[in-house]
């Protein structure tokens, strides 16, 4: 037993008698998190490894859509991760694009952590920031481990589709794992989006940097493409585009067509989940009726079991696992609770005897 999980135990007994709650705001997870992307990383990397080697439950995402508002859903995602994070969870997180034009972000979330021994929840915290740094961590980690396993150097030239908080995100992390970029482009719907994310990269990089009015330029002059879209269906349909063979980080999922999939060489964090929701990977799946199209899992790749081509575009599709979530959580309140900043919630739980 670890000393990590020894003081998790201890701390389990002595509050047996009365199970406390707190709540860690978006303030607190922020300051835990900004400026320690590269431990961000290792927790991630270190989730995947244990979702590769079946110590973790990730059940299916639970999406609530609705009639009246297509473009919107809130999502489910439930998980629970065993070793040194040994914690159950879920994941609420809305996704309301209409936001951005009222001046808040399209998405926010909560997440909850269930004590495994008790089940019962002992901590709710504000989790977009949580999903925009694992999911930012795992393109990065992605983009590292996929060029070492295309035998090459790493990208140089990156462009960004996309320009909301999660590329922003995603553009810190690279840059925290050593990325250096002689060439960014941009390309977006909103030319005003565009011109703030172009801002927001003048503050932080030297190389040259481009706004792209057209799709196909902007992949066709990027070595390393980030896809960070509300996109609901594919919308970048010609594999002669990617004739460069670039790395695609494709995380919105839905951005490319069944015929650029099938040109490529796809990677994904979980292949069973990925084939859903009709993303692209499941567009593909219905369309040809098998899944020979995918060469495995990031899991694969951080083991060696599987390495890339350079002759073909080499595109990471990652679902979004909630154990991610869950691990970087309870990474988070751990260091809270280090701190001595937990927010508790005095009687929260009411009825602890079963008699009154």
């Amino acid at each position: 037993m670890t000393e990590r999980e020894i003081d998790r135990k201890a701390a389990a007994v002595s509050e047996s008698a009365s199970p406390s709650f707190s709540v860690i705001p978006g303030s607190q997870v922020q300051a835990v998190i900004d400026g320690r992307e590269e431990e961000v990383i290792r927790v991630v990397e270190a989730a995947y490894r244990l979702h590769g080697e079946g110590a973790t439950v990730n059940p299916d995402s639970h999406f609530l859509t609705f009639p009246d508002r297509p473009s919107a859903r809130i999502i489910a995602l439930p998980a629970s991760v065993r070793g040194d994070v040994d914690v159950h969870g879920i994941k609420w997180i809305s996704s309301f694009p209409e936001n951005v034009a009222e001046g808040i972000p399209r998405a926010s979330a909560v997440l909850i952590l269930n004590d495994t021994r008790t089940g019962y929840p002992f901590a709710c915290l504000e989790s977009s920031v949580i999903s925009a740094a694992r999911t930012a961590a795992s393109a990065a980690l992605a983009a590292e481990r996929l060029s070492r396993a295309r035998g090459g150097e790493r990208p140089t030239r990156v462009g960004f589709f996309g320009t909301g908080l999660i590329a922003r995100y995603i553009h810190r992390y690279l840059a925290a794992s050593g990325f250096a970029f002689d060439a960014l482009g941009i390309h977006d719907l909103s030319a005003a989006h565009a011109e703030a994310f172009q801002g927001y990269l003048r503050r932080t990089e030297n190389g040259e940097i481009t706004v792209h009015d057209k799709a196909e330029d902007l992949i066709r002059s990027s070595d390393l493409i980030v896809f960070a879209t509300v996109a609901g269906r594919p919308h970048v349909t010609d594999p002669s585009w990617f004739g460069h063979n670039p790395l695609v980080l494709h995380i919105s999922l839905r951005d490319l067509s069944t015929d650029v999939v099938l040109a490529s060489h796809n990677v994904t964090d979980d292949v069973e989940h990925c084939m859903k929701a009709n993303t692209s990977l499941h567009l593909t799946e219905q369309r040809v009726g098998n899944r020979d199209f995918t060469a495995g899992t990031l899991f694969d790749v951080l083991t060696g079991r599987i390495t890339c081509p350079a002759d073909r575009p080499t595109v990471f599709s990652p679902f979004g696992l909630g154990v991610l979530d869950l691990a970087l959580a309870r990474f988070v309140h751990e260091e809270v609770a280090r701190e001595g900043g937990l927010r508790t919630v005095p009687d929260f739980f009411s009825e602890l005897k079963r008699y009154g």
